[in-house]
């Protein structure tokens, strides 16, 4: 398949699976490993592009359900791209609008053809197909794209994981020959299974499988797509199964493409799987959290909302070089905390910030093949002492020759 993207890696961790590339789109360079925060339909809530390029945003996400609904696809066209109705000249990446497969599972009907939705809006109906999906995601006009894949919840078991992944194969399939636009637009294949490691080996293995009566599949990596979503994951599952997931897809993917883990957003989450070999993530955490007066810090979450900070001057995090830090104090963003809409918008700078700066410090400790000390210092400084350290995070970065507890 052509290509509009390159991935050059510059450093590697001797320790981890841990790496640091920049990967080359039509909009420009993105450092990774990268943090995406989510633009559901054209805006990050409570930002504008020029402040989430202030922030040293270098690509974010597009919804392309949502942004199919409204303004609709014929609007979206009329304006030459979602680049330019957001006034956004960085990179763009949008989902195919699978994921709504999950969330708005009431009001969808799934079959072979595709997906059927019903508009959460106005009550009418979208038939969302592998062709509409690619159709849609061209007209946005996003740097990358993703295949409609068949979605089901991470808390799913039996046959119905089974035939999802199959599905997910043969829509890439239909995906790739809807692609309209190649030279400018970066179509990632999503590996589905499930929690069960063997649908996910069978997703990927070089290798033809034959299940019941059905045809023997290519496997995805045959494919030869510019990158590899990691998908299923971020549904509720344990934790101490989920890193052995994207430890599992990581040792298996290619390495030089592009490994994106979808849906996940917390520090800790963030750290564990960059050690664990992954590039790129996505998430709403920090600006729905925001919405309900949270603000991230290395020490934790701080509830603004509390009366505790009612006369706290000091800024959320000290050293924080962000608007709302060398601007406001605790104190008069608890004032407005979920009241008023700036509260929203000054603790929503905050952690778009704090996000993209951990993912900055990830890579100078690569560079600096610094990486294990960094996370045992992050680990201790978030949780505050060992016996609070999550088991699954331990468990995940022993893996990966980093001992948290010694």
């Amino acid at each position: 398949m052509r290509s509009a993207l390159t991935l050059k890696v510059i450093a590697r961790c001797s320790t981890t699976k841990a790496r640091v590339g920049i990967l080359t789109l039509p909009h420009g360079p993105v450092d990774t490993p990268v943090f995406m925060p989510v633009g559901t339909q054209g805006t990050l809530k409570g930002l504008t592009t020029k402040q989430l390029e202030e922030l040293g945003c270098q690509i974010m996400l597009n919804n392309t359900y949502h942004l199919g609904l409204k303004p609709g696809q014929e609007l979206i066209e009329e304006l030459g791209g979602s680049h330019k109705f957001q006034n956004w000249n960085r990179n763009l990446l949008t989902d195919s609008g699978g994921f709504q497969m999950v969330s708005l599972l009431k009001l969808a009907r799934i079959t072979e053809e595709g997906v059927e939705f019903q508009s959460p809006h106005d009550g009418s109906t979208m038939l969302l197909t592998p062709e509409h999906s690619m159709s849609l995601q061209n007209s946005i006009g996003a740097d990358i794209i993703m295949q409609l894949d068949d979605v089901v919840s991470s808390l799913t078991t039996g046959p119905r994981v089974e035939e999802a992944m199959y599905r997910s194969i043969r829509w890439l399939d239909r995906c790739i020959n809807a692609h309209k636009k190649p030279e400018s637009q970066n179509l990632f294949a999503i590996i589905q299974g499930g929690l069960n490691m063997d649908l996910r080996t069978k997703c990927i293995e070089d290798e033809y499988k034959m299940i019941l009566k059905y045809l023997l599949f290519k496997e995805m990596i045959k494919r030869d797509t510019p990158g590899y979503a990691i998908g299923g994951l971020s549904g509720g599952e344990e934790k101490d199964i989920f890193w052995r997931i994207v430890n599992f897809c990581t040792d298996k993917l290619p390495k030089n493409k592009p490994i994106y883990c979808m849906g996940v957003g917390y520090a800790e989450d963030l750290v564990v799987c960059s050690a664990l070999g992954v590039d790129m993530y996505d998430c709403v955490f920090p600006t729905r959290t925001a919405r309900f007066g949270n603000a991230l810090t290395p020490k934790g979450s701080l509830n603004l909302k509390s009366t505790k900070f009612a006369q706290d001057f000091e800024p959320i995090e000290k050293g924080c070089n962000c608007l709302t830090c060398k601007t406001y104090t605790r104190a008069y963003i608890h004032m407005h905390a979920t009241r008023e809409t700036v509260g929203c918008h000054l603790i929503t700078i905050h952690n778009v910030s704090y996000q993209l700066r951990l993912m900055n410090n990830i890579r100078k400790a690569i560079i600096n093949d610094e990486f294990p000390s960094f996370v045992q210092k992050f680990f201790k400084e978030l949780f505050g002492g060992k016996d609070k350290y999550p088991i699954w995070a331990v468990n995940a970065l022993k893996s990966v020759n980093i001992e948290l507890l010694s």
